[in-house]
């Protein structure tokens, strides 16, 4: 089934993608980094900022309740897109990053002792590994890996082996964001949640590529960043199940998740607002609000069909270059090639795309294990978006050319 988008006019909508660099026209293929803004998320920005700039919450002038009205319907928007069953399950955060160090200082504080263990993946983003090891040797507990096998594929049959009774809680990614494994969400919550474990799913690679259901996954905790999804930095999402979010501590104290405070006690706030301490990041709630709303516009079915033919593509050209090499080759995967070329490092062929208007990321893509895994120093990477198009692959396949012919 062919690409069901307007590609000229899905394009026109990004103006950052009609820049030229070293005088070329600029292939953006670094969407796994971060993806580009449509109009409609840099009106909205810009909106707030001219028209109603204000603080949110407890504001009784205009200004303040526009403001308060719009972050609060983007949190609705959020929650439908998840299609989590109450909108205060949704946490504004700065980012994935921020989310996962939430739970794990809150959770791992309440319910992590010595002799308990966190259950990660051999595949996770230095974000799911780093909090975890930090409040693992705060409370004296263990970091337990989920082997994968040579294709960056996880061993799941080994998987019911390590969720014993230490296990307190499972936390993996969606989607690998140097492999573009896509990871058997479901089977891991399912085997998990029998034995009464709660789990955790870093979806910053998964969100804005296939429809993420908190509800039908049935999972405890998702994190997100915003600016992955078409959004501005500095947003992020944790959704975490009711049950959870209010039998945990607050992260950090201060403005707005408080209800009353004296030098004596205070009491904390309801959900949402226990875990957003301060002025949050009202122009980037809107802007993710605009984003979600510019996703749906398009409409995710669309955007998968695209993006699994320029995924498909891109690694029957690239095949045809010799002397490359496939890092990860799971059947199931997601917005993501990483590759080497023989006798070339990453950096070298990273400048050198550069400089004919490429943009790749290279090196290790905070996934250090996964490269000691393979034993390379790091990779190229190719990620796409749907507003990425056959023509640019070409592009990069004849730049690789052209640079293996000047390195090697």
């Amino acid at each position: 089934m062919g690409s069901l988008l307007d590609i000229a006019k899905v394009r026109a909508d990004f103006p950052l993608l009609d820049t030229k660099v070293y005088g070329k026209n600029l292939v953006y293929l670094d969407n796994g980094a971060t993806t580009q803004k449509p109009l409609s998320v840099l009106a909205a920005v810009e909106e707030y900022y001219t028209e109603y700039n204000s603080n949110v919450h407890r504001g009784v002038h205009l200004l303040s309740q526009k403001a308060t009205s719009a972050y609060e319907e983007s949190r609705k928007k959020v929650a439908a897109y998840i299609n989590a069953a109450h909108s205060y399950e949704v946490i504004f955060t700065k980012g994935t990053t921020d989310a996962i160090n939430l739970v794990a200082s809150s959770f791992g504080r309440k319910y992590l002792n010595a002799g308990d263990s966190i259950l990660i993946s051999a595949m996770e983003h230095h974000s799911n590994i780093v909090p975890w090891q930090m409040i693992c040797e705060e409370r004296g507990a263990t970091l337990k890996v989920i082997p994968m096998d040579k294709n960056g594929v996880l061993q799941l049959d080994l998987l019911p082996s390590l969720l014993d009774d230490k296990v307190k809680l499972v936390s993996f990614t969606y989607v690998s964001n140097s492999l573009g494994t896509i990871n058997p969400v479901k089977e891991v919550i399912r085997q998990a949640h029998g034995k009464n474990i709660p789990v955790m799913i870093d979806a910053a690679q998964a969100i804005q590529h296939i429809p993420v259901d908190v509800q039908a996954l049935d999972v405890d905790f998702i994190a997100f960043s915003g600016h992955k999804i078409y959004g501005p930095m500095g947003i992020g999402v944790l959704y975490g199940k009711e049950k959870w979010l209010n039998a945990m501590p607050p992260y950090q104290g201060g403005g707005d998740m408080i209800k009353t405070v004296t030098f004596e006690k205070t009491i904390y706030n309801e959900l949402p607002y226990k875990f957003e301490a301060g002025t949050p990041d009202v122009s980037g709630a809107i802007g993710l609000g605009a984003a979600i709303d510019y996703v749906n516009s398009i409409g995710l079915d669309a955007i998968q069909i695209a993006e699994h033919e320029l995924l498909s593509y891109g690694l029957e050209k690239l095949a045809e270059i010799e002397g490359i090499q496939f890092i990860g080759n799971a059947e199931e995967r997601s917005g993501v090639i990483s590759f080497l070329l023989e006798g070339i490092h990453p950096y070298d062929l990273g400048e050198l795309l550069d400089k004919q208007g490429i943009a790749i990321r290279t090196g290790h893509h905070c996934t250090e294990p996964v490269m000691h895994f393979f034993g390379i120093p790091g990779t190229c990477r190719a990620s796409f978006a749907f507003y990425n198009t056959k023509e640019e692959i070409d592009l990069l396949v004849a730049g690789i050319k052209r640079a293996a012919a000047i390195l090697i």
